[in-house]
């Protein structure tokens, strides 16, 4: 089975959806991520699929031009100061233009009141035919593969899932024989970054172990095989029919290649690590 790849937002982030979709689709990507659902970062460009028609409908067109399917939309948090009502639109519209995944995170280190945020997206967005990934994230509410796990069986939703990155499950100290215990139904799809070690734990230094673990995970990740994340493991320890979006951004390479040529990079050098190591 030839494996799928996608091109996730973060990788060529503010890129308008529509030149997204075009670059995904010169650059040999099997489908592409979007982020409708804003984070609202300082000079990020929010793209709201349903609140503009115009946008919808250009969306909507560039995907059956090029024949790209949409995988998932970004990002469905859990955070107390954020209404989690207000991601339904975003998923009727996503479910509209074919979409099959949401990704989500967890901000919060209130298990209670995290399981319950979380349990109401997963239904909200079953009612589309979505599935609800909630991502580890080792400075955030969710830490590690455990907790999603955990997380996961708490809920109860058969369309809840963790979404397995290859660069945070390995600064949160994953290791590939945890995942090859893992059962493959708490998998959906992965995404695929390398990168440098992460940071020493020591608890006096945590703010500052975030703050770089964040640097890095915004704007430097690197190609598969540039890094020391056990990726090879990794992919080869969940099942393989498990696409995976490629989320690899790395401001220093964008700027060198551009969008799209940061995005062709990044299939190329994932392929030729897969080939390499037979994934």
């Amino acid at each position: 089975m030839a494996r799928k790849f996608s091109l996730a937002y973060l990788t060529i982030p503010g890129t308008d959806p529509v030149e997204q979709i075009r670059i995904a689709r010169s650059c040999g990507y099997d489908s592409v991520s979007l982020r409708t659902i804003p984070m609202h970062l300082p000079g990020e460009p929010e793209f709201l699929l349903h609140q503009d028609a115009d946008l919808f409908r250009a969306v909507q067109e560039a995907l059956e031009e090029y024949g790209m399917p949409l995988l998932d939309i970004e990002l469905a948090r859990v955070r107390p100061d954020l209404d989690i009502e207000e991601y339904e639109p975003a998923f009727e519209a996503a479910a509209r233009l074919g979409a099959t995944d949401v990704l989500g995170s967890v901000w919060t280190r209130d298990r209670s009141y995290y399981t319950q945020q979380v349990g109401r997206i997963a239904e909200m967005a079953g009612q589309y035919g979505l599935s609800y990934n909630v991502e580890p994230l080792p400075w955030a509410g969710v830490r590690n593969l455990q907790e999603g796990v955990t997380l996961v069986d708490a809920v109860g939703a058969d369309n809840l899932y963790v979404m397995v990155d290859t660069l945070h499950i390995g600064r949160a100290g994953v290791t590939a024989e945890e995942l090859a215990r893992t059962d493959g139904k708490y998998f959906h799809f992965i995404h695929l970054a390398d990168g440098p070690a992460g940071p020493d734990g020591d608890p006096v230094l945590d703010n500052i172990r975030d703050e770089l673990m964040v640097h890095t995970a915004r704007e430097g990740r690197l190609y598969p095989g540039e890094g020391v994340m056990d990726i090879a493991g990794f992919i080869g320890a969940m099942p393989r029919e498990l696409p995976v979006s490629i989320e690899l951004p790395n401001l220093k390479r964008l700027e060198e290649l551009g969008a799209e040529g940061h995005a062709r990079r990044c299939l190329e050098t994932a392929k030729a690590y897969f080939q390499r190591h037979s994934l």
